[in-house]
């Protein structure tokens, strides 16, 4: 891991190794670069990960600046910082809409976009259970207590091994004196709600900013946030979407999947 200052003083984490098509791997809203772990490896991939800002190993810089626009802001001088002339984007959830507002703004800088359960529509039902844990401390004490909750708190998800739970119970939750912690500004909160109580915004003119681009689409087959319909209106704008529906998975994928890794696969082909 290292760090790179951001244009306006934030020290910001990422990470950065293989060799191949420069793919940027942008997490969701409260994830961190760890979430990518579980596809690995990625042979003939340049692999560039980064903890948003008030995210992981990122400082912490106030809810004000926790929102898609600086996301994209920062995921650009990362790769100025990296000397990165264009990249393809593999982007979860937020990540995805940060890689599609990076399309309608600097397209110039991208080889394409995969989406990993996201796209121009969020469903409101999705967006609600969000709100619900967002910027909160589990109630758990320990990592083993945690993981022994997660199918049941974690609707749409089926034939998940053990192990996986305790992973991501891992990945995402720090153990202290206390209990378990957030990986992120708990202040994140804060801004997701002020995002989500806003006027909503018509996203598509962001989709149709692809145009000429490699598009891919990884939906959960039981996702709250990405519906049919949603896919189905983003494959006829682009017949030519590379696209998988992941069984026994909901919001989001965890991209080791057979039907996600060929997605991936073939994304990072047409990205060459």
């Amino acid at each position: 891991m290292a760090f790179f200052p951001a244009s306006d003083g934030a020290k910001l984490a990422y990470s950065d190794e293989g060799t191949g098509v420069p793919l940027l791997c942008l997490a969701g809203l409260t994830r961190t670069m760890a979430d990518f772990d579980y596809m690995l490896p990625l042979p003939g991939v340049r692999l560039i990960r980064m903890d948003y800002r008030g995210r992981g190993q990122s400082e912490f810089t106030g809810a004000a600046s926790y929102s898609v626009p600086i996301e994209a802001r920062d995921a650009v001088e990362l790769l100025d910082h990296l000397g990165v002339a264009k990249a393809a984007i593999l982007g979860t959830s937020r990540g995805g809409l940060i890689g599609m507002l990076m399309a309608a703004l600097v397209k110039d800088r991208m080889l394409g976009l995969c989406l990993n359960d996201v796209g121009p529509v969020i469903e409101k039902k999705g967006l609600e259970r969000i709100f619900d844990y967002v910027g909160r401390n589990p109630f758990v004490k320990t990592h083993a207590e945690l993981a022994a909750r997660l199918p049941a708190v974690m609707p749409g998800f089926a034939n998940v091994p053990a192990s996986r739970w305790e992973a991501e119970a891992r990945l995402h939750y720090t153990q202290g004196p206390e209990g378990l912690r957030i990986t992120y500004d708990p202040a994140l909160r804060e801004a997701f709600l002020a995002a989500f109580q806003g006027p909503e915004v018509d996203l598509w003119p962001l989709f149709d900013a692809l145009a000429g681009l490699p598009v891919a689409l990884i939906r959960g087959a039981n996702s709250d946030l990405l519906s049919e319909a949603t896919v189905a209106e983003m494959q006829r704008r682009r017949p030519d979407m590379i696209f998988a529906e992941v069984p026994d998975r909901a919001h989001i994928p965890f991209l080791d999947e057979p039907e996600a890794q060929r997605v991936i696969k073939a994304f990072v082909e047409a990205c060459q």
